[in-house]
């Protein structure tokens, strides 16, 4: 009777194990899932991209949406935006505000031709020790010597570079702001930017300051996923000259997205730079 008992009580608990284990896979996958079609994704949307007249107004909004282009998340800081006018010169932002999802700034184009809006962020991360304490820093490579201790206990260093940008153009679209600044990861126009159509491939070069960038992952989705059971992304690797060449799926926004990890920091202490762009396209009907 007793063996009957013991062996009755075994089956239990291996049946509630494999329950458990079931229970714990489902969840696991259903968080993957969560995850793939969820992430943030920072972007910076122009209202048109496309313009004319002696000196339009156009609008942009700055927010990081777990769905591209949707304002469902956070917003995006513009400490650092810097808009390159179609000369050349940096022009400042008009009317600009400050929201909880979304940070918003006007531009008046007052020449023809063609505009960078950019939001560049280039700083040191340190995690490490203080009398056993876990400790993270975040600044500047400038401060970055006199805040954190040489020998700090279990340093360790990285530097982050992000380009997060857009175009607009007043008129026939020009090159002169388009012309990299040899900083972290930008994009090389082949195809002008404010110049793309449906149906029509557009070939573009991803540069890691200043240099062709080949074997560079870049992924492009379009806008509008809320409305469709996919995200609908694509996604390419850059050539040996960094050049990758889209193909549109019809026209609208589309978001850009492509990352570089290398050991060439600015500082010794950094043994990883990680650079990251991002930009937004509108792709223009037949």
């Amino acid at each position: 009777m007793d063996t009957i008992k013991h062996t009755l009580k075994q089956t239990l608990k291996q049946s509630r194990l494999k329950l458990t284990l079931a229970a714990l896979t489902i969840v696991a996958g259903s968080t993957m899932l969560a995850s793939s079609a969820h992430a943030d994704r920072p972007f910076i949307l122009p209202g048109m991209t496309l313009n004319s007249g002696n000196a339009p107004l156009i609008t942009f909004d700055a927010a990081v949406g777990e769905n591209v282009f949707y304002f469902d998340h956070n917003t995006l800081s513009i400490d650092n935006l810097v808009i390159t006018a179609a000369d050349g010169s940096i022009v400042k932002p008009e009317g600009v505000a400050l929201g909880k999802l979304r940070n918003s700034f006007d531009l008046r184009a007052t020449l023809q031709g063609t505009y960078k809006v950019s939001i560049v962020n280039d700083f040191i991360i340190a995690n490490y020790k203080e009398n056993g304490a876990p400790k993270r820093w975040r600044g500047t490579v400038e401060a970055f010597a006199k805040e954190v201790p040489a020998n700090a206990e279990e340093l360790q260093v990285l530097q982050a570079q992000s380009r997060i940008e857009t175009f607009v153009t007043n008129g026939k679209p020009t090159q002169t702001a388009l012309q990299a600044t040899g900083k972290g990861l930008e994009l090389g126009a082949v195809s002008h930017p404010n110049d793309i159509v449906d149906g029509e491939p557009a070939t573009f070069k991803m540069l890691l300051d200043g240099k062709p960038a080949a074997g560079i992952k870049v992924t492009v989705i379009p806008g509008g996923a809320r409305y469709r059971q996919n995200l609908g992304e694509k996604n390419y690797t850059t050539d040996a000259e960094g050049k990758f060449t889209v193909q549109w799926q019809g026209a609208g926004m589309y978001w850009m997205q492509a990352r570089a990890n290398d050991n060439k920091a600015a500082i010794s202490a950094a043994k990883e730079r990680r650079a990251s762009y991002v930009a937004t396209l509108e792709v223009m009907p037949q």
